[in-house]
């Protein structure tokens, strides 16, 4: 079944703004009711499925999530009934963690429901009750999700000089971040004063093979860069602050800057085919 009024997409500067910051196709989108394991109560999140994984914004209108789901690894998907009318209420089962989501009405929750389960299983489910058109639509998302899966692992070498992440840590379902560059510190100065359009934030190799740093351009009274060593501890990475931040993934370190600036900051990113190669081209301008 079809909601009367499905939700509208985003104004295209939001969508780029976005998948820009996500570096994921989006397959499905409408509001949800999330209850996490650490929330008292449940939040109204108008929620993103990227690839496998929910992004939730506190309105259609941010650029910025608020928080992120990782669902390729949920063990069941659980249906629990529902004392409000109108209303689609199932659980994501998780290793850590059991999220409990509701939807704004019930056909709205198959179709989450189908969404869900496909990216999941890389398979279209038999059991969701959906019109053909829907259906058609799962199987578009499908190819889509075993294409881009196929592609990451087929990682690591482009043009714009990205790569794979050294074997101790390599997650073919989690690659590098959008915004690393193999470029020097002065390279990735200039690349931030010179293309500020682009993000603000340069994820970069460190003094050794091992670590990396970030460079970042900040404009608060006058444009600022500041440089920040990551370590790589084996397991995890630690950002050098004054109080050390310890987080699991380099795309964790990426999220921590972005979301303690409140989206300030964003990663440096060429997010289109016909700009795919050209961080070569500018680093040659600068040496010129």
């Amino acid at each position: 079944m079809m909601a009367n009024k499905p939700p509208k997409p985003a104004p295209r500067r939001i969508f780029q703004e976005r998948l820009k910051m996500t570096a994921l196709p989006l397959y499905f989108e409408g509001f949800l009711l999330v209850k996490r394991s650490e929330y008292h109560e449940y939040k109204h999140y108008w929620t993103e499925l990227r690839g496998t994984t929910l992004f939730f914004y506190t309105d259609k209108k941010s650029t910025t999530y608020v928080d992120k789901l990782d669902i390729l690894n949920f063990t069941r998907l659980t249906e629990q009934n529902s004392v409000e009318k109108n209303c689609a209420n199932f659980t994501l089962v998780l290793p850590q963690e059991e999220v409990h989501l509701k939807t704004e009405n019930t056909e709205s929750g198959e179709e989450w429901r189908g969404f869900l389960l496909t990216v999941k299983e890389l398979s279209v489910p038999q059991h969701v009750s959906l019109l053909p058109g829907q259906v058609i639509r799962l199987h578009e998302v499908l190819e889509k999700e075993k294409k881009r899966r196929s592609e990451i692992q087929q990682l690591p070498v482009t043009s714009m000089g990205k790569v794979k992440e050294p074997e101790e840590y390599v997650n073919t379902f989690n690659p590098m971040p959008v915004c690393f560059y193999i470029v020097s510190r002065k390279e990735a100065t200039e690349l931030l004063e010179r293309n500020p359009s682009l993000g603000n934030m340069i994820l970069r190799p460190g003094s050794n093979s091992r670590n990396y740093s970030i460079t970042i351009r900040q404009d608060i009274d006058m444009p600022r860069i500041k440089h920040y060593k990551i370590v790589n501890t084996g397991e995890n990475y630690t950002i050098e602050l004054e109080k050390p931040v310890t987080l699991p993934s380099l795309v964790s370190v990426i999220d921590y800057f972005v979301k303690e600036t409140r989206g300030n900051l964003q990663p440096f990113v060429y997010s289109t085919d016909e700009n795919f190669g050209q961080i070569s081209a500018l680093k040659g301008e600068m040496r010129s």
